[in-house]
């Protein structure tokens, strides 16, 4: 093993997603404790960044989900400190943190994904939500445009039910994001480096896979392998890499897709720092090729040496 020097593992913070961090992190902790590395908790909600300076960090695993560590802020402050870090930079963790601008940057590149409208806190007409749930289709998805972890997620069948649904994602972000509804299964796909690990599809008995069915529930189902024909699943892989790389982001990270009634890929979003406890979904698909929680997360600090 490399000398990796001293490892500040960042997790906590202060989104919506500390309390997945915070197991996030300790598991990655652990896992690097239990491969030598001088590794320690890092928790930016608790410690300022420039205790990584006045302590001697080399180098930083990053574990914080959501805002603050997910969306290019914390990069950035790492890149003008000079300490490496785990993970996309600046670009890929703003672009991929921000559902919209993910989206609009798809249609561009013609990366499947399912149509949608945008609702700015500043110009909504509530007026205007029958009209949309005609344009979609009559059912659709509500997502605040930069929270994770189904945090503010809803679903709408009606104007009403998409009024209550925008009011509520707004408390959350000042832009929200309207997706026609997919109906169909969910699949994601662990990226490793240049790497698509084997796909996961993920069952649920909830409506869609919300924050209960990812973190609370015991009967949520993880299927790998996830049975498709390996053409199909190939393809899955490719169009996983694509929609990740066209958001530049890099190291590591998960792609979540949908197929639809007929047949076709949708893609939902790419996370750049995903859940890392030992039964997350990256874990999941690295053991399925062989590659322990350990050496996994060794393997993506390692990353970090130039």
């Amino acid at each position: 093993m490399r000398d990796l020097g001293k490892v500040a593992v960042m997790f906590g913070g202060t989104s919506a997603e500390r309390d997945v961090s915070l197991n996030s992190g300790r598991a990655v902790l652990d896992g690097l404790l239990n491969k030598g590395v001088d590794a320690h908790p890092f928790d930016p909600a608790k410690q300022p960044l420039s205790e990584l300076t006045e302590q001697n960090f080399d180098r930083v695993f990053i574990v914080l989900h959501g805002r603050g560590g997910e969306d290019g802020t914390l990069q950035g402050a790492l890149e003008h400190m000079n300490i490496p870090y785990t993970g996309s930079g600046v670009l890929g963790c703003a672009l991929a943190m921000d559902k919209v601008r993910t989206k609009l940057l798809w249609k561009g590149l013609g990366v499947a994904t399912a149509d949608f409208e945008v609702v700015n806190e500043e110009d909504y007409q509530p007026a205007e939500c029958d009209q949309m749930m005609v344009n979609l289709g009559g059912k659709v998805m509500v997502k605040p445009a930069n929270e994770g972890s189904s945090i503010g997620m809803a679903i709408a069948n009606s104007g009403d039910e998409l009024k209550a649904a925008i009011e509520n994602a707004l408390k959350f972000d000042d832009q929200v994001l309207i997706e026609k509804w997919i109906d169909g299964p969910e699949y994601t796909v662990a990226i490793i480096g240049d790497r698509a690990l084997p796909a996961i599809e993920m069952q649920t008995d909830n409506s869609f896979y919300d924050y209960q069915a990812k973190y609370q529930s015991t009967e949520t189902r993880y299927l790998c392998p996830c049975g498709l024909p390996e053409a199909d699943e190939l393809a899955l892989q490719q169009l996983a890499l694509k929609a990740f790389k066209s958001v530049h982001a890099k190291g590591w990270g998960r792609v979540d897709v949908m197929r639809d009634a007929q047949g076709n890929w949708q893609v939902l979003e790419v996370n750049t720092v995903p859940g890392m406890t030992q039964t997350s979904l990256v874990p999941k698909a690295a053991r399925a090729v062989g590659i322990e929680f350990d050496e996994l997360v060794l393997s993506l600090l390692e990353q970090t040496v130039g």
